[in-house]
C-alpha cells in the first residue's frame, strides 16, 4: 500500500464552533468535516456521543475517511474553523499525582527533602485526585486569574479519552479502553493548596478545590488522536512553554506508572465510563520550582 493511502486513515476528533453551538467534528485533508453528518448519525453530533458509541463511530469514520468521505459532505478549512476543547464536558477528571521521576526529583529540591524512595520499590499504587468537569477550557482560552492567586502554575500532561465502561480491566489490556489521546495543562494554583490557619498536622489541611479547580483551569486539546494511531503512549516527547521559553522537556516513559497501570488501578475503585479523561502526570519544569 501506498504512502498515501496508509495515511489516508490519519484523521483527529474535534469539537467545533458553529452557529447551531458546538458541534463534533473529524479533521482530514486539512479540513472540518461534521461526524454526524459524515456519518448519517445524528447522536454523533456531541462528541460525547460518539464516545458512548466508540467501537461503532471508530468503524464508521474510518470508512468514511478511506473513502475520502469529504468529498460528498460539505467540509470547511481548518485555518477558519474555532476549535474548542474536543470533549465539552468531560464525564469525570483524574488526574494522577507524583507520577513522573524527575518531577518527583525536582519536589524534593524546592521543599528541601531527601528524595523519596521509587514508590515501586515502597509497594505504592497509582494515587489520583478529581477535577471538577466544567473547568475544561480550549487550548487558546483566556482565562482569568482566580481570585487572590499570586501564584498560578501550570502542568502539561498526556491525556487520555476512556472509549468503553472498564471495571477490574487487568493491565494487559487496558489500553483496549482508550479511544485516544489529547494535551492537557493541569493549571494550579500554588498558594491555595493549604487553608490558612490550620495546623500542618490536621488531615484537613489540604484545599483541592481551590487549588486544582477554579474555572478555566483544564486547557485541553485541540483536538484528540486516535488510540490506534499512537502505538505506544509510553513513548512520547512532552513540552511545554511559557511565553516562548521552554520550561518543560521530559518524555512519557518518566511516568512511574503507566497509562496502563493508572488504567487497571482506577478501575478496581469505580467503573471508567466512555468520555472519562485521565491527566497521567505531569514532568519536571513546573513554575513552583523556578520560585523556589
Amino acid at each position: 500500500m501506498a504512502d498515501n493511502e496508509r495515511n489516508t486513515t490519519h484523521y483527529k476528533l474535534v469539537t467545533y464552533e458553529t452557529v447551531e453551538g458546538p458541534r463534533a467534528g473529524v479533521v482530514f485533508h486539512d479540513a472540518v468535516v461534521d461526524f454526524a453528518e459524515l456519518t448519517g448519525k445524528p447522536s454523533y453530533a456531541t462528541m460525547l456521543g460518539v464516545l458512548d458509541d466508540w467501537a461503532k463511530a471508530e468503524a464508521l469514520i474510518e470508512a468514511a475517511v478511506a473513502k475520502k468521505g469529504s468529498g460528498a459532505t460539505p467540509n470547511s478549512p481548518l485555518a477558519k474553523v474555532r476549535l474548542l476543547a474536543p470533549v465539552l464536558y468531560p464525564s469525570a477528571i483524574f488526574c494522577a499525582g507524583a507520577n513522573y521521576s524527575d518531577h518527583m526529583s525536582e519536589m524534593a529540591r524546592v521543599f528541601n527533602l531527601q528524595p523519596e524512595p521509587d514508590p515501586r520499590k515502597a509497594g505504592l499504587i497509582p494515587w489520583h485526585f478529581i477535577k471538577a468537569s466544567r473547568t475544561v477550557v480550549q487550548t487558546d482560552a483566556r482565562i482569568a486569574l482566580p481570585t487572590r492567586t499570586k501564584m498560578l502554575d501550570w502542568e502539561a500532561e498526556l491525556a487520555a479519552f476512556i472509549g468503553r465502561a472498564a471495571k477490574n480491566v487487568p493491565v494487559e489490556s487496558a489500553l483496549d479502553y482508550v479511544a485516544g489521546y489529547t494535551v492537557a495543562n493541569d493549571l494550579s494554583a500554588r498558594d491555595f493548596t493549604v487553608r490558612p490557619n490550620v495546623p500542618e498536622t490536621s488531615p484537613f489541611r489540604y484545599d483541592w478545590i481551590s487549588q486544582k479547580s477554579f474555572d478555566g483551569a483544564c486547557p485541553v486539546g485541540p483536538w484528540i488522536v486516535p488510540a490506534k494511531q499512537i502505538p505506544d503512549p509510553q513513548h512520547l516527547g512532552i513540552k511545554l512553554w511559557v511565553n516562548d521559553v521552554l520550561e518543560q522537556d521530559s518524555h512519557t516513559s518518566k511516568m512511574i506508572f503507566s497509562l496502563a497501570e493508572q488504567i487497571a488501578h482506577l478501575s478496581t475503585r469505580l467503573t471508567l465510563h466512555p468520555g472519562d479523561l485521565i491527566l497521567t502526570g505531569t514532568p519536571a519544569g513546573v513554575g513552583l520550582a523556578e520560585t523556589a
